[in-house]
């Protein structure tokens, strides 16, 4: 199943372009996860039928490869420095958070709660959708790009943590330390194993994905139209609690599916440049954990 952020749905992140097959053989020089070591091999339902999307086979060279047609050699895999590693997806992902982190303390720092500012918090969201969308559409990853999404998000994220701040003192903070739970928890339990990222988890998660973000749309018409008052499904009361922990925890299946498709481009050999996805899509996921986060300990303060 494709993941939950767009971006890696593209080519470098599928093994089957479409689909997280386990069963194909990793890039040439690449790290060893062959069927006897993954317990997701033997009869997948992800299977690809091509393969390594990187591989030609049978020599696993990437379509990145040179041909050496002048001599009839088999085509090389291309070297190490080429392909994508985790160095590179931690590296581009800090790069990325924290730009979304300067862009927050500024905005916090220099922008007062006002109408203002709220009105500069909803344009600083529409144009980082705008940004998201574009890179998302795009063929190839554009560091300049992401960076200016981060920022605009970094400001909108500033801007909203400093209301929520002003109302529930130390809600941001500990908003934080709950963003960094649930990360740190979820990949605990992907490395150890206690989660399959198999096609079925994939497509219930996703299917529930989808209505849980239908349902939130049309409950935001309704509280527009003055239909459903006081947030509707989105209250500060108990139904807004249980609305926000099912938030969560479809965060938490986002990041699952997240954390198996960057191993799947560092197994496979995907082009280093594609880390700058890595660190985009990583970085939709912990704000989307980090709103979620924000509302639920406003709701628990109990401050209202």
């Amino acid at each position: 199943m494709r993941s939950s952020n767009p971006v890696f749905s593209r080519r470098g992140f599928s093994r089957d372009n479409g689909y997280a097959g386990f069963n194909a053989q990793p890039q040439a020089g690449g790290p060893a996860v062959g069927t006897q070591g993954n317990p997701y091999a033997q009869g997948s339902p992800y299977a690809p039928q091509g393969g390594n999307p990187y591989a030609q086979n049978p020599y696993a060279q990437t379509p990145y490869a040179p041909q050496d047609g002048q001599h009839g050699a088999p085509p090389q895999a291309p070297p190490a420095a080429d392909r994508m590693t985790m160095d590179d997806v931690v590296a581009r992902s800090a790069m990325t958070l924290g730009t979304v982190v300067v862009g927050a303390v500024l905005a916090w720092a220099l922008l007062p709660v006002s109408p203002s500012s709220w009105g500069l918090a909803i344009g600083s969201a529409l144009i980082a959708m705008v940004l998201a969308l574009v890179q998302t559409f795009k063929r190839k990853a554009s560091p300049a790009l992401i960076l200016s999404y981060a920022a605009f998000e970094g400001v909108f994220l500033g801007v909203i943590s400093e209301m929520f701040n002003s109302r529930w003192s130390g809600a941001p903070f500990q908003a934080v330390l709950g963003t960094m739970a649930i990360t740190g928890a979820t990949l605990l339990v992907y490395r150890a194993g206690w989660i399959r990222v198999t096609a079925r988890y994939a497509r219930i998660g996703m299917t529930i994905a989808i209505g849980f973000v239908l349902v939130m749309a049309v409950n935001l018409l309704l509280v527009v139209f003055g239909i459903a008052p006081n947030g509707g499904l989105r209250d500060m009361g108990a139904l807004g609690a249980i609305v926000g922990i099912l938030a969560l925890v479809l965060g938490a299946f986002f990041l699952t599916l997240d954390f198996k498709q960057i191993e799947d481009g560092v197994a496979y050999g995907a082009p280093r440049q594609e880390s700058w996805l890595a660190a985009f899509g990583l970085t939709m996921t912990l704000v989307w954990i980090y709103i979620e986060m924000l509302r639920l300990v406003a709701i628990f303060s109990g401050d209202d």
